[in-house]
């Protein structure tokens, strides 16, 4: 019955839409692009940001993008340059790494800038696993008055090994400080070998579990949280800590990280009920 309705939401807006590939300069020398699916105006527009390295073709977020789309709404999809000129590929984990989340902050921003300036004065912002952290560190920064809200699937902190957070900060800030450039390889996230440059490094890294926890409790919009019981990429005891400071959530049974085969239709249900929430633009 449920496969058979969302059928039905895709047939039901096949060509009221147009769709198209943006292209923006985030800072010189560097260019990035984003899908743009146009949608009912009157709906919130929703910008969905993919996840760790990844590009906006990653299929948990292209197929979510695309049934919101049939759903009426207007879909704006970004790949993050990661300072990689019309970066349209995934970065290996084993690259060098030149790019900070002060950067990948300054792009949202250009995007929902980029929103606004096509009339959208509602947006919501949806991430997917890392890219569900960018997304909050935007928040945590300054948000533009037209994002109304926010939904995070299968959040996740920054994540280091095997060297203690504490530990690892005071390296990175001396190198800093000292204007020691020198690459530092590390344990990030889901990369066992991350390298990059002190400065770049610490952007990530203060991303830790309490500064993740404080961003979510101090989310300036509505916001829900869509989390698998069955993800093994998220740390230790991770879903109990977001219970524990009752953060707005719903935990699919069964799911992983990505929210994929028949949980899609989960993460989409969860999606549309949480946006239908959201006041309709004037």
């Amino acid at each position: 019955m449920r496969i058979k309705l969302f059928c039905l939401l895709i047939l039901l807006f096949p060509a009221a839409i147009q769709a198209g590939v943006i292209d923006l300069e985030m800072r010189l020398g560097i260019r990035t692009s984003a899908e743009y699916l146009v949608g009912d105006h009157s709906k919130p527009a929703v910008l969905i940001l993919h996840g760790f390295l990844q590009t906006r073709e990653f299929h948990t977020v292209a197929t979510l993008g695309n049934s919101l789309h049939g759903a009426g709404y207007t879909v704006l999809m970004p790949t993050l340059s990661l300072n990689i000129p019309n970066r349209a590929q995934s970065l290996a984990c084993e690259a060098i790494h030149r790019h900070s989340m002060d950067e990948d902050i300054a792009e949202i921003t250009r995007w929902v800038s980029w929103l606004k300036s096509r009339g959208h004065q509602r947006v919501v912002l949806i991430g997917h696993s890392f890219g569900s952290l960018q997304l909050l560190a935007y928040l945590n920064a300054q948000p533009d008055a037209a994002v109304k809200a926010y939904i995070g699937t299968s959040l996740i902190e920054t994540r280091i090994a095997p060297m203690s957070r504490p530990a690892l900060i005071a390296q990175l800030n001396d190198r800093v400080q000292r204007k020691q450039h020198d690459l530092v390889t590390q344990t990030v996230s889901l990369c066992r070998k991350y390298t990059a440059p002190p400065e770049d490094l610490l952007s990530y890294v203060v991303w830790d579990q309490t500064r993740t926890l404080n961003a979510v409790k101090d989310s300036p919009v509505r916001m829900l949280l869509i989390m698998g019981d069955a993800d093994k990429m998220l740390g230790r005891n991770w879903i109990k800590a977001l219970q524990h400071i009752q953060a707005p959530m719903v935990i699919v049974q069964g799911a992983n990280h990505f929210m994929d085969a028949e949980h899609e239709f989960d993460l989409l249900e969860h999606t549309l009920d949480f946006l239908q929430k959201v006041p309709a633009s004037p």
